[in-house]
């Protein structure tokens, strides 16, 4: 059985529009509930939201559909999606639930879930949701209705947690740190958990009015961010995305460090301590020079998936710790059980206090790989697969390359695309080799 509802991060879309719509939003919210109470008498759910002005609507649909089944709600207001994770988690409730369209305009938003133990669940569980979805809905007496509650003090907690992360003998006294919060979800969060471990915070991004989110600022628009670390002369910039489990990075330089050399660095820290780091995830997108530099310290690499929920499901598999994506989504499961872009920020910033060095200094041996990615519109019913001119051309290419790159072909998941990306030591050969790439599948 195929998803109708669900995609690679939720229920997402645009507001007023199938599905993110109010109705569609409380059928959601009463399907849930009843598969909750297959095993449950008396669930509890905890929502939390970012700031996009849709998520006082949904906010709404999702809390009557719930206590319609008969599941009572604990309301968190804007938190972080690891924060809810966290919570979830920590006042054993049954599920969390997150109304935030990450990194996307505020024309959109999106639903998505976290299971008791604070990850996210599985494709079983909601092809069991899609099912529910279908029956005629079972509505709750006056004597067994859900309740409604508001959790004061959830961001003080979530951000008590977030600190509780960073090592108790360090500290950031001597740093400026620029946040940028995407006008999001970590909007009044994150500048406190930098500013508390002792940090001059310059925060910026951090003035959400319903509209703003991720508008030319977070880690979509790094831009920003490094305009203000020049400005500021600040020491390290900071940003995340609208529901902050994303992260981007800035040295003193203005230079801008993706999730893959993050990675590297996480992972480098721990062995640099004489923790045993057996593997790591990364994606079919990581960085080819990260995986050789993870090889020549004798750590497993393994490609999951794009999606940091595949790289989660590997982790949990394989039962190792670190992983992540390019984009800055990356996952410490011995700190928290999802991508937190606050607690990875801090991981990097303790490696960085530690050494002693800075982070272009920790990422001394890695230097990226030039990528060429390429898209190409697909023709209506054009089976790129079964042509015999692209296997060749690849083929020819991937002998070229040799261990210096690599080929990855691709189809997108919501666009007619066919995504062509080449990676090699040089950007010049990447670029040709790409386009003799491209030239075969338009034979």
């Amino acid at each position: 059985m195929s998803r109708q509802y669900f995609g690679t991060d939720g229920i997402r879309g645009t507001v007023g529009k199938p599905p993110i719509t109010p109705d569609f939003v409380l059928r959601l919210a009463h399907a849930v509930g009843r598969v909750l109470k297959r095993t449950e008498s008396r669930p509890t759910v905890l929502i939390g939201k970012d700031t996009r002005i849709s998520g006082y609507m949904l906010e709404s649909a999702l809390e009557s559909g719930f206590n319609s089944a008969g599941v009572d709600v604990v309301l968190l207001g804007p938190l972080p999606t690891p924060g809810v994770a966290y919570l979830t988690r920590a006042q054993r409730a049954s599920l969390g639930v997150v109304i935030s369209a990450s990194h996307n305009p505020f024309e959109d938003n999106g639903i998505k879930f976290f299971s008791a133990q604070g990850s996210k669940l599985g494709d079983e569980w909601e092809l069991a949701v899609e099912a529910a979805l279908k029956d005629e809905p079972v509505w709750a007496d006056s004597s067994t209705l859900g309740k409604s509650r508001r959790l004061d003090d959830a961001a003080g907690r979530y951000i008590e947690f977030c600190k509780s992360t960073f090592a108790n003998d360090l500290t950031l006294k001597g740093l400026k740190i620029v946040v940028d919060a995407a006008n999001g979800a970590a909007y009044n969060i994150a500048p406190k958990v930098f500013h508390e471990l002792g940090a001059e915070v310059i925060a910026i991004g951090c003035s959400p009015d319903g509209l703003n989110i991720n508008h030319l600022v977070g880690a979509t628009h790094p831009e920003a961010l490094i305009a203000a670390v020049k400005q500021h002369q600040a020491d390290y910039g900071i940003a995340l995305d609208g529901d902050a489990d994303r992260l981007q990075l800035v040295d003193a330089e203005g230079r801008l460090f993706n999730g893959d050399e993050v990675l590297f660095l996480m992972v480098n820290e721990r062995l640099a301590r004489g923790e045993k780091v057996p593997g790591t995830v990364g994606t079919l997108m990581t960085n080819m020079a990260v995986e050789l530099a993870l090889r020549r310290k004798g750590v497993e690499f393994v490609r999951a998936k794009v999606g940091d929920r595949y790289v989660l499901e590997e982790l949990e598999k394989r039962g190792w710790l670190l992983g992540g994506e390019g984009s800055g989504h990356l996952l410490a499961l011995d700190k928290h059980t999802t991508g937190d872009g606050l607690i990875s920020a801090l991981q990097v910033l303790q490696a960085c206090v530690r050494s002693g060095k800075t982070i272009a200094q920790l990422l001394g041996e890695v230097t990226l790989f030039p990528q060429t990615l390429i898209n190409i519109r697909l023709q209506p019913g054009q089976d790129w697969r079964s042509s015999e001119a692209l296997k060749a051309e690849t083929l020819a290419v991937e002998t070229e390359l040799g261990d210096a790159g690599r080929v990855l072909i691709r189809a997108s998941g919501t666009e007619p695309l066919l995504r062509l990306m080449v990676e090699a030591r040089d950007a010049s050969q990447a670029l040709a080799c790409a386009e003799r790439l491209v030239r075969s599948v338009q034979v």
